[in-house]
């Protein structure tokens, strides 16, 4: 998976307008001025309860050997317990577990089918086309990028099946070895804290997984500041990954479902841990919609100021 997420990410950065080099130094192509290049604003997601009303595996996996999900995420967080296992390793393992004990073989390519039919809130389809012109309109400078990203303790390849799946410019999510061993095995977890380390990645430029990101960067070399990012969660889980960006100068949004209690949301408003929350309402002219183009305007209004800084620092510096 890692070549495919660094081969995903080289094809998309070559088609960006801004792609990473050097971040946070002034940018200089061969023969060309200098131009300023903090201009990529992210727009980061988890996936259950947040672009989908359950977890994906109730659409897809559980239904298909026969398993009742509340009974299932019941067992699985029972015997997380008693064993003091990891909780998300739990319950990959015991889906495949039920899964051969009743013959029911699956590969990876029947878990990318299975995403097809995962149910998404309202709007979430037309979401990644209808931001990204508000982003182009809004846009007062030039070579503004627009990148989505996908971080999920849900199933990397059932959420390749789903229909967003080719807006993301990276999706970070659990994963199973398939060619190890006979009952496939987890190869990523993802962990509601493990999450904040994928944010660092595309705060760093460091998406190929095979790189450590634990080496100092000083934050003028970073190439997407915190600052120029959006978290979107649902709740308790999202809860480090808000705190992170939250501490970090970045935002967050918290969503719920449409028509049901709003109430956890309230509190992490409450705690500071987000600047809005919203129904998941994806369409345009919904709270969510408005209240992320509020945060937006805010991102490209500061890329404006910290460019014109850039431009009067280089001029002082030129002694004009």
């Amino acid at each position: 998976m890692s070549n495919r997420i660094l081969e995903r990410g080289k094809r998309r950065a070559a088609n960006d307008d801004l792609p990473l080099a050097h971040p946070g130094r002034m940018k200089r192509a061969a023969g060309a001025r200098a131009v300023f290049d903090k201009k990529t604003i992210a727009l980061v997601y988890d996936f259950d309860g947040t672009l989908s009303p359950r977890p994906m595996q109730e659409y897809t996996f559980l239904p298909k050997i026969g398993e009742d999900p509340k009974a299932f995420w019941a067992e699985a967080n029972r015997l997380a317990r008693e064993h003091a296992a990891d909780p998300l390793i739990t319950y990959m393992h015991l889906m495949y577990k039920k899964a051969k004990a009743r013959g029911v073989r699956i590969d990876r390519e029947d878990l990318v089918a299975l995403g097809r039919r995962v149910e998404l809130f309202p709007g979430v389809t037309e979401w990644f086309d209808a931001i990204g012109e508000y982003v182009k309109i809004r846009s007062e400078t030039n070579g503004v990028t627009l990148r989505h990203y996908l971080i999920s303790s849900g199933l990397t390849e059932i959420i390749e099946g789903t229909p967003i799946y080719r807006h993301f410019h990276n999706v970070f999510a659990s994963e199973y070895w398939f060619d190890a061993y006979d009952l496939p095995y987890p190869k990523r977890v993802i962990t509601d804290t493990g999450k904040t380390q994928y944010l660092f990645r595309i705060n760093k430029g460091v998406e190929d997984l095979r790189e450590s990101i634990n080496q100092h960067m000083p934050e003028e070399k970073r190439p997407i500041p915190f600052s120029n990012m959006i978290y979107f969660g649902d709740g308790e889980t999202d809860v480090p990954s808000m705190a992170v960006m939250r501490k970090n100068g970045g935002h967050a949004i918290a969503v719920y479902p449409p028509g049901k209690s709003k109430a956890n949301c309230v509190e992490l408003f409450k705690a500071g841990r987000i600047d809005f929350f919203a129904a998941a309402d994806y369409r345009r002219g919904s709270d969510l919609f408005r209240r992320t183009c509020l945060l937006i305007d805010r991102i490209l209004a500061d890329v404006r100021v910290q460019e014109e800084v850039w431009r009067v620092t280089r001029e002082v510096k030129k002694g004009k």
